[in-house]
C-alpha cells in the first residue's frame, strides 16, 4: 500500500487548519452567559466541533427539563444561536485570522501527491465564508465551494449545508460525493476535538486523527478512539507516509 490509497483528506477548521486561541470558546461562553445558560467552559469545550445550534438545543433541554415543550426549547435555542452568531461574526470581522502552523505546507504536500482535501466545520456558512475570505482561501472556489486552478483549498463544507453536523458523517460523505470517492477507506479525517474523531469513525474513514495543539490537549484526546495524535498539522505528511508503509 502507498499514498495513492488515500484519495481525500478532510480537515476541521478552527483549531486544526485555522489558528484558535480559545476565541470560539470565549464567544460560545459569552452567548451562554448573555442568554442565561448555566454551563462552564470545560462543559462547553467538550462540545466544540458540534453544530452550535444543536449544542444550544441540547443545553436548553438539559436546563429546562423534559417537561418543557419542544417548541419552547427550539425558541430559546434559536434566540441563543442568533446571539452567538452576532458575537462570533463580530469577532472574526474585527480580528486577524491565521492558518495553523504547517497548514499551507500540508495543503501543498497533498496537492503534490494528487490527494484532494476539504475543510469541514461546525460553523454555519456565513461565518465560514468570513474566515475563508480573511485567509484568502475563498478565492478560486465556485458557487458550490469547490476549488479549481489557483485555489488554496479544494472544497469547503459547513454544518448547515447537510442534514446533521458532526459527529454525524454527512459532511465527509458530501466531500466524498464531490470528488467521486466511493470508499471511505480511501479517506482520512483530521481534527482537534472528540467529535472530529467520532465523525471520522462514523464515516468509516481509513484514519481518524487529531492534532493536540488545538482546542483539546493530548491527555484529553488519548482517552478516545483514534488512529493517531499529531503534535501539530505539520507532522501529518510523515505520519501518513509511515502509517501507510506500515500497512503493507
Amino acid at each position: 500500500m502507498d499514498l495513492s490509497a488515500i484519495q481525500l483528506v478532510v480537515f476541521d477548521m478552527a483549531g486544526t487548519t485555522v489558528r484558535d486561541n480559545d476565541e470560539v470558546l470565549s464567544c460560545f461562553s459569552e452567548a451562554c452567559v448573555r442568554e442565561g445558560i448555566m454551563a462552564d467552559k470545560p462543559r462547553l469545550n467538550a462540545l466544540m466541533g458540534v453544530s452550535k445550534l444543536e449544542v444550544f438545543q441540547m443545553l436548553w433541554r438539559e436546563q429546562l427539563g423534559d417537561e418543557v415543550p419542544q417548541e419552547e426549547v427550539e425558541s430559546q435555542s434559536q434566540h441563543t444561536f442568533h446571539t452567538f452568531r452576532m458575537i462570533l461574526e463580530d469577532y472574526y470581522r474585527t480580528h486577524p485570522v491565521e492558518p495553523t502552523e504547517g497548514a499551507l505546507e500540508v495543503f501543498s504536500w497533498l496537492r503534490s501527491k494528487g490527494i484532494k482535501f476539504a475543510l469541514n466545520t461546525g460553523f454555519y456558512r456565513e461565518v465560514t465564508d468570513i474566515i475563508l475570505e480573511k485567509l484568502g482561501w475563498l478565492e478560486g472556489l465556485d458557487e458550490h465551494y469547490v476549488g479549481g486552478p489557483g485555489s488554496v483549498i479544494d472544497f469547503s463544507i459547513s454544518s448547515d449545508q447537510v442534514p446533521r453536523g458532526r459527529p454525524e458523517p454527512h459532511m465527509i460523505q458530501k466531500a466524498m460525493e464531490v470528488f467521486g470517492v466511493p470508499d471511505p477507506r480511501r479517506v482520512v479525517k483530521v481534527g482537534d476535538t472528540p467529535v472530529d474523531l467520532e465523525e471520522g469513525r462514523r464515516a468509516g474513514c481509513l484514519l481518524s486523527l487529531a492534532v493536540v495543539n488545538g482546542t483539546h490537549r493530548r491527555e484529553e484526546l488519548e482517552k478516545l478512539d483514534n488512529d493517531g495524535l499529531l503534535t501539530s498539522l505539520k507532522s501529518l505528511p510523515a505520519f501518513l507516509e509511515q502509517t501507510i508503509l506500515g500497512k503493507q
